[in-house]
């Protein structure tokens, strides 16, 4: 039996014949490290759909993960029902670029909502000099760890720049939560992070001894035309009141996306994309970054592989799509 048909088996399996007495399923969501916004929305997702538990039959875990290329992984694998996902790391895995090249296009993959906008936040220390990202020559730069969104937004970014990420600069690969105590430790110069706002990874970097500040990035028409998945955002300081800004910074960034597989089945899906719009009030107040989703919004942005046809059906019930 070919490996696909050995994954949908499996994913099926996890969703729809793992019971307890009641005819309980079980969900896993990916998410992202305990200090990130994707941590925040897995905790959010989770507390809403297990107070429906009893009318769904779906219990629902969020689990730390090493984020966007980690998730999508574990849900083509099986080992995951769904997972959060930068939309940059949703459309190659779709398109077998950049992580999946060697992989081949991940057509089982499926869209089920946007979430919040990130911002791809370049934090860098005071003392290293770094006023514009061609500055990172022969710094000491973190890009992320292998397997996280921020990463690949990293390479994008430098790429465009004409920047060599292994000759040009020495890149860690620490995971965003390490960051920031290596920073103000002295043992990095910066580091890149994919973001909503305020993010307590950035708020760490910024109340430390060491002063810190956000780098912009700028001339993006070009960037923006190549890779259409990007939208310009700004670094709110007023977020970070310890940084050496005091104006909101340009950058770019994307919507984080919720993801699952085909392979999942349509009720599953339909009752979590239920449970997540129909109760927006309460995760809106989980986070400052979930303040402006908007359901329609959710339904319609981010769509740029094909929907799981559980969430379909939601939006169509609820006439949220033209």
């Amino acid at each position: 039996m070919k490996r696909a048909a050995l994954v949908a088996i499996g994913l099926i399996f996890l969703v729809a014949c793992s019971r307890e007495g009641g005819g309980l399923r079980f969900a896993s969501v990916g998410t992202g490290s305990v200090t990130g916004v994707y941590y925040q929305v897995g905790q959010a997702i989770m507390a809403v759909m297990n107070e429906r538990t009893a009318e769904t039959g779906l219990k629902v875990t969020a689990e730390a993960t090493g984020g966007s290329v980690a998730n999508i992984n574990a849900i083509l694998a099986g080992d995951m029902v769904m997972g959060i996902s930068q939309a940059d790391s949703m459309f190659h895995a779709y398109q077998g670029q950049g992580e999946w090249r060697d992989k081949g296009p991940q057509t089982a993959l499926r869209v089920v909502c946007s979430l919040h906008a990130e911002a791809i936040t370049v934090v860098v220390a005071e003392a290293s000099g770094i006023q514009a990202l061609t500055d990172v020559r022969g710094k000491t730069i973190n890009i992320g760890n292998p397997g996280s969104g921020q990463r690949q937004n990293a390479l994008d970014i430098f790429q465009s720049l004409g920047i060599d990420s292994e000759r040009d600069f020495r890149a860690e690969g620490l995971k965003a939560s390490e960051a920031p105590k290596i920073l103000q430790d002295g043992q990095i110069d910066g580091f890149f992070y994919t973001v909503g706002h305020p993010a307590a990874a950035i708020l760490e970097a910024t109340s430390g001894r060491r002063p810190v500040r956000f780098v912009p990035i700028d001339g993006k028409a070009d960037f923006l035309e190549k890779f259409p998945y990007y939208v310009p955002v700004a670094v709110p300081v007023a977020c970070y009141p310890n940084a050496v800004n005091r104006e909101d910074v340009p950058t770019i960034g994307m919507l984080a996306t919720l993801v699952t597989s085909a392979a999942v089945d349509e009720e599953t899906v339909y009752q979590l994309t239920k449970g997540i719009l129909e109760n927006l009030d309460r995760i809106r107040e989980r986070h400052e970054a979930f303040r402006g989703l908007d359901a329609r919004n959710m339904a319609g942005q981010g769509a740029i592989i094909p929907r799981h046809p559980g969430a379909e059906r939601y939006y169509r019930e609820a006439g949220l799509l033209n």
